[in-house]
């Protein structure tokens, strides 16, 4: 995992630019990164020389840690559609498979090659499901099996297989999406004005957590079934567009795909805005008490899950300033535990500690025997961040024009696992009481907290005195 600099030790070394002259002999050769075949591993090259490596043919075939690395950077510099393009092209000169009929020789030729290219494009349907939603996609996979198909009818009842497991794939993911849309659009952003004078006068339907809720596993439990069910919508390419859509003029047709990525982290706010407004919804202190205990015990829960995402939203609700400002409150709750978990989530040397506990969490789940103990749900936002400082820190391209290939090592290596990760399914029972709750809560806005907080415990100094004097004025108006 990452060292407390932000790089793994073994890319550093390769993420300066080189010296022009320096890149001119073959870069197969040389330092760390993804084998095309049995030679030294690939730092960098021109990016025809990476795609002729992703080519089969009757007697090659490109490692799997390659053929992933190269189909999740080669959209940087050009479209799924025209890599495939590029490959189904060299596959048919190389080949001859233009010919008409195939000859002996071509036939024989065909047959090797034939399992070959019908595997590299299984592995591109399984990883990068999303690619193949354009018929452009399917077309050339079909094109280049109807050419390879009269030396063996087998490759159609493949081909037909691979496009079974396409479909239902990119329908699961479909259904994933239009949920997520459901819930976003059901979600409520924030409370009435009508419920702000709440303290003095409780509206009888308004509910809170611990009347839905009451233990802190269970809650933990349904927060990962909501992360694990988010996190299937989300693909190796989406976490690549967060920080390179910006940037390069040809994904300005693709921030449509970030969507899922966008709802994501809505999630992870909407989490922290819950729980603060949970916090501070109570008109008695003891009330307040219990809650910031109760999410504590679900905090606590979902680090020994594996849920860091959820657990970074709950710390980070309960260090929103209306809820960290309770004095009274906080002194009247047991909040020992809060501050070791606190600990764990320090950003006090990069993570450091988040980052062990996550080597850990990820080692649990390498040797685990239940499905319970596979579970790794990283801080996301960190995640992002730090394929943000990967992308910052190493240039794209070298001064010779060649892929800086070793970057988009590291990058596929931080992709892959979270890929890995993503693919557990929740082992809980699912409580849609709970999960409906979690979704359509009313929250308060930030205005709403701060207004909640001061009438709860009154102003301390002048400057909040003011504050809460122009929230009422505004709210009434």
């Amino acid at each position: 995992m990452f060292t407390p600099s932000g790089f793994s030790p073994h890319l550093a070394s390769t993420c300066s630019e080189a010296d022009p002259e320096e890149e001119e002999g073959p870069q197969e050769a040389r330092g760390p990164g993804a084998c095309a075949a049995d030679g030294p591993p690939i730092t960098s090259a021109s990016l025809d020389t990476l795609i002729q490596h992703l080519v089969p043919t009757a007697d090659y075939y490109p490692e799997k840690a390659y053929v992933f690395t190269f189909l999740l950077s080669a959209r940087l510099f050009i479209s799924p559609p025209e890599l495939l393009v590029r490959l189904c092209d060299t596959c048919i000169k190389q080949q001859q498979l233009d010919q008409s009929p195939l000859d002996t020789v071509s036939t024989a030729k065909v047959r090797k090659f034939g399992p070959k290219i019908l595997q590299l494009l299984t592995e591109w349907t399984e990883t990068f499901p999303t690619d193949f939603r354009e018929e452009k996609m399917v077309g050339l996979f079909k094109d280049i099996i109807h050419r390879i198909a009269p030396c063996d009818e087998a490759y159609w009842k493949t081909l037909n297989q691979v496009l079974q497991t396409l479909n239902q794939k990119l329908a699961a993911i479909a259904q994933g999406e239009e949920s997520i849309v459901k819930v976003n659009a059901s979600s409520v952003s924030s409370i009435s004005d009508k419920l702000v004078g709440f303290k003095t006068k409780p509206p009888p339907i308004q509910k809170d957590i611990l009347s839905i809720c009451n233990d802190p596993y269970t809650l933990a439990q349904q927060l990962t079934h909501v992360e694990l069910v988010r996190r299937v919508a989300l693909s190796g390419p989406d976490l690549q567009y967060s920080v390179f859509v910006s940037q390069q003029p040809c994904f300005s047709e693709q921030k449509k795909k970030t969507t899922n990525l966008e709802a994501y982290v809505r999630w992870f706010n909407r989490l922290c805005y819950l729980v603060a407004t949970e916090i501070c919804m109570p008109a008695k202190k003891k009330q307040r008490a219990q809650v910031i205990e109760f999410f504590i015990d679900v905090a606590r829960e979902c680090f020994n899950i594996g849920n860091f995402n959820s657990l970074m939203a709950i710390i980070s609700g309960m260090n929103m300033s209306p809820v960290s400002r309770l004095k009274k409150t906080w002194g009247k709750a047991k909040t020992a535990k809060f501050f070791i978990l606190e600990h764990q989530m320090d950003p006090t040397g990069n993570f450091y500690n988040y980052r062990t506990a996550l080597r850990g969490a990820v080692h649990r789940s390498q040797t685990a025997n239940s499905i319970r103990e596979k579970i790794v749900i990283p801080f996301f936002s960190l995640l992002i961040k730090d394929i943000y400082f990967l992308n910052e820190g190493c240039a794209n391209r070298l001064p010779n024009g060649h892929v800086h290939f070793a970057k988009f090592v590291e990058l596929a290596r931080q992709v892959g696992e979270f890929m890995t990760w993503k693919q557990i399914e929740c082992p809980f029972e699912t409580d849609r009481s709970i999960l409906h709750y979690l979704h359509t809560a009313p929250i308060f806005s930030e205005d709403g907290l701060y207004l909640a907080s001061y009438e709860s415990e009154s102003p301390e100094n002048q400057v909040e005195k003011d504050r809460w004097k122009a929230l009422r004025y505004d709210r009434y108006q």
